[in-house]
This record gives C-alpha cells, structure tokens and sequence, in this order.
C-alpha cells in the first residue's frame, strides 16, 4: 500500500518544522516508517529528529555528483538517512525553485514503492506559488496540516494557503486542508475566530512554553516532556485512524473580513501621490537622516531606506563606481554590490531572504538577479 503523504503548511519562524519533527518521531514511536521532507530553504527541517545534525539537501547533493561526472550513481542511500528513532527514515528535499525536481527525483528512484507507512512534508507557508504549490497542483498530497498563531502574519499566511487549496481543489484537485494546529497559544482566541471563519477545525493546540523554545532552539524533540508527550499522541492518532476528517469546503477570507478579525480596519483613501520634485530629491520631504559618514547619491536613498527599514542595517558607506555600478557597505561588517538599480525590489528581496534566514555573509553580489551569490 502505498504511503500516506501529509503535508505541513506555515509562515517562515511560526514552528512547523519543529511541529513536523516532533509529529514524525511520535509517529516512529509508534512503529510506523516515515519519511521526513524538508522542503523549506531554511534548511534545518529534519534537524531535530538528528539531534543537530544538518544533512546536506538533495539538491546540493545532486550538483556534487553532477558536477564529479558522477550523476548516474546517485542512490537513495545519498539522500536519504536513517534516524533512531525506532526505526523512521528522514530525507532532506529541497526548496523555491528546486523542489519540482527534487520530487521527480525521488520519484525516479522509486519513492512510492518504498515502504513507507507516512511521509510528511514540511513547506513554506509564506508563499504558495511555483514549487511550493506542489502537493497541491499535482494533488501529492492527500491532506495538509497548517501550522499558525494568534498573530496576524501568520494567519495572513494560512488564509493564502487556504486560497490556493480552494483554487485547486475547484480545478479538480484531491489534496484537503485537514485542520489548524495552533502553536505558541496564549489564549487569546484569534486563531480560534479565523479558523471558524474559514470553516477549518482545530486539530490541536501548543502552548507557549519557554521549555519548548530552549528545546527548539537545541534540535531536541519536546514530546519527552508530558506536557506535549500526549497531545502529539493524540493528534497522531487521529490521523491514523482519519478521526480527522479533511475539509471539503473552504471559505478563504477577503483582506477587509480578515482585518476585521483583529478589530483592523484599512482605509481605501489614497495618499497624496509624490511630485516629481520628491522622486529627484528637489524637495526635502521625506528625505532620510543617515549617520556616519555617507556619501548620498540621488539613486541610491531608495536602496538605502528599504536597507534601513527591512533589514536594520547601518549604512556607513554608499559609493557608485564604473565597474560594479552601486555599492553599499553596512556598520554590521557586510558589503552589497547593487550594480544599476534596476529590479530593485528583487535585488532587496534577495538581501532579505538572507537575513530572514539567518545566513551569515559579508559579501552580496545581485547585479544579476538571476544568479545572485554571496559569501
């Protein structure tokens, strides 16, 4: 019989790889074979069931025996490792763009023969497009567990995912939201009202524990300790046993009914637009005080203040040169080289991933946005 595939959906930072991790090993514990996909850029979705230990992703793995001329021996035993977990076995996927081909690689060396029981993937829920859409465009599959809080991030997030799980599911899809899983639960009761709004039940809820941060923050398991030990276990088996029934219709929230959830409200009335005086820096409105010593160029304020703003970097040097074009160097000790500001918005969004990810650099080149690099 082939294995059940679930699916874990939720905002960057909101848990679910650790969610995941501790669902699996419960499920392990229970003499059931899993196989764990971390399919999050983050890269440390399976670290937990490891005790620490990063594996490499299959997508790095893939270039290594590639670029060694070596690409017909790749195996499952290369991607693909085993926990101690009595007995489950833990993969690393891959993410963003890779995660297509990571599945058809799988897929080519025979994952729905293998014998599993569950295999559970834990996604990005900041976007639901391309790659990280695929249990759902391809109905891979059969149910998604969405991971979210009380705040409005990650609701806004879950509220996407289940957008999308509507849109597919009106274009024949199979896959099904199962439910919400509520984690750091203060009791205030948002996550509860959206979930109700939507039509989502609540499968189970994690409450905030300064014990289940320090256990995350170490890749331990937080199922040892009884406070969780039987919520896991009564989640995992209600999936096995499908006391769990999938959600067949959804109603994703319009952003001024989801507003309305936090007591929100957005006006529809525009702003003043800027003059031409404001966007070539003739007027001083809006001008943005910087400390140190700056050399200003009228191109790159934008560059700057979105610096400034997104990533709370401290500009100390902007300089413009023939060869590497804009290049702006931080108090923090890194140096990115713009080039032209050309697809500014993807250059800094690159910049950003970085430091949401907590990948540490000091030097970013993204005058090709299609190949950025950094070191």
């Amino acid at each position: 019989m082939a294995a059940r595939m679930l699916a874990v959906y939720g905002k960057g930072g909101m848990g679910k790889s650790f969610f995941t991790a501790n669902l699996v090993a419960t499920m392990a514990r229970a003499n059931n074979r899993v196989l764990q996909l971390g399919c999050d850029p983050k890269h440390d979705s399976c670290n937990t069931v490891f005790d620490g230990i990063a594996l490499p992703t299959l997508g790095d793995t893939w270039r290594a025996f590639k670029d060694s001329g070596r690409e017909e021996e790749l195996s499952v035993s290369n991607i693909v490792y085993r926990s101690q977990l009595v007995g489950p076995d833990g993969g690393r996927g891959c993410g963003g763009r890779g995660i297509t081909f990571g599945f058809d690689l799988l897929e080519k060396l025979g994952m729905s023969k293998w014998a599993l029981d569950y295999i559970v993937m834990d996604f990005l829920g900041d976007v639901v497009c391309g790659g990280f859409a695929t249990p759902f465009a391809r109905s891979l599959a059969e149910e998604v567990i969405l991971i979210a809080g009380h705040d409005r991030q990650s609701l806004y997030a879950a509220n996407n995912i289940c957008r999308a799980a509507d849109y597919f599911m009106g274009m024949g899809g199979r896959t099904r939201i199962l439910g919400l899983v509520v984690n750091r639960d203060d009791g205030s009761g948002i996550a509860e009202k959206f979930a109700a709004a939507v039509g989502l039940p609540v499968l189970m809820k994690i409450p905030y524990s300064t014990v289940a941060r320090e256990k995350s923050d170490a890749c331990k398991l937080i199922i040892d300790e009884p406070e969780f030990k039987d919520a896991f276990a009564q989640l995992a088996v209600n999936i096995a046993t499908r006391r769990s029934i999938p959600v067949e219709h959804l109603n994703p929230l319009g952003y001024d009914e989801f507003l309305s959830l936090f007591g929100a409200y957005e006006s529809h009335e525009l702003p003043p637009g800027a003059s031409e005086d404001d966007l070539f820096g003739l007027s001083d409105t809006g001008m943005i005080p910087l400390t140190g010593e700056v050399e200003v160029i009228d191109r790159s304020r934008s560059i700057i203040d979105r610096l400034l703003t997104d990533m709370g970097a401290d500009v100390i040097h902007v300089e413009d040169d023939k060869i590497d074009g804009l290049t702006v160097t931080t108090k923090q000790g890194w140096k990115a080289v713009f080039g032209d500001t050309k697809e500014l918005d993807a250059k800094l969004s690159f910049l950003a991933a970085l430091s949401h990810f907590g990948e540490v650099f000091t030097y970013v080149d993204v005058r090709e946005t299609a190949a950025p690099t950094y070191r």
